[in-house]
C-alpha cells in the first residue's frame, strides 16, 4: 500500500523489505504477483499512475488489508487526506515521523515523504479488514468506527465500505462505547 520515498527495497525500514522477509518469503507466490510502491521511481507522478492501472488491470482489489497509525492514517494518507485519493505522494506529518522514528538510527534519517495508495482506491477493494493491537491504537479506533465521517480520520472512510471488517484485541477496542464480542473483538460494518 506505501513505500518511502528514497528508501531502496533493500533497505531494513522499507516496506517492501519488510512485506519480504515477514510475509513474502514465507508463502508461495510468484514474484511477479508482487507489487509494493517503488520508493525510488525516477518520476513518481508517472509511477503513481502506473500503479492505479496496474491494481485496474488485474481487476481490481480483492481484499485490503489495513493498518491504522495513532492519528487516524490508514497507508500514508495523513489527517487531511482527500478521501477520494488515488495513489500519490505524500507529505507524512510530524506525528507520523515521530511514530516512526524509532526504526531509525537517527531522526534525520525518517522518510519525510511516502508514496501511498490513497483512500479512493483503498475503497474500491471488494472488502476490507483493518486489523488492530494495543492501547496506542484505542483513540484512533474509537473515532474510525464510532467517530464522524471525516478526512482529519482518514480511517473512518471505513464506516461507509459495503464490505469492511475490523479486528481489535482488548486494548485497541478499550475505548468503544458500543457492545461487540468480548476477547478478540469484531466489528462489520454492513
Amino acid at each position: 500500500m506505501d513505500e518511502y520515498v528514497g528508501l531502496p527495497p533493500t533497505h531494513d525500514q522499507s516496506y517492501h523489505y519488510f512485506m519480504q522477509k515477514n510475509f513474502f518469503d514465507n508463502v508461495n507466490i510468484d514474484p511477479r504477483y508482487i507489487h509494493v510502491p517503488h520508493g525510488m521511481a525516477k518520476d513518481i507522478e508517472h509511477f503513481c499512475n502506473w500503479y492505479e492501472e496496474r491494481i485496474a488491470s488485474f481487476g481490481g482489489i480483492d481484499l485490503q488489508v489495513l493498518g491504522i497509525g495513532a492519528n487516524g492514517h490508514i497507508a500514508f494518507n495523513e489527517p487531511g487526506s482527500s478521501l477520494g485519493s488515488r495513489t500519490r505522494i505524500k507529505t507524512l506529518t510530524p506525528a507520523t515521523r515521530e511514530d516512526n522514528k524509532r526504526f531509525f538510527k537517527n531522526e534525520e534519517d525518517v522518510p519525510r515523504y511516502a508514496i501511498t495508495m490513497g483512500v479512493g482506491t483503498i475503497m474500491d477493494a471488494k472488502e476490507l479488514l483493518l486489523v488492530a493491537s494495543g492501547k496506542g491504537k484505542a483513540k484512533s479506533i474509537s473515532n474510525a468506527v464510532e467517530g464522524p465521517l471525516t478526512a482529519m480520520c482518514p480511517a473512518s472512510i471505513i464506516q461507509m465500505h459495503k464490505e469492511a471488517f475490523v479486528i481489535l484485541d482488548n486494548e485497541a477496542a478499550s475505548k468503544l462505547k458500543g457492545t461487540y464480542v468480548d476477547t478478540w473483538e469484531s466489528i462489520v460494518f454492513k
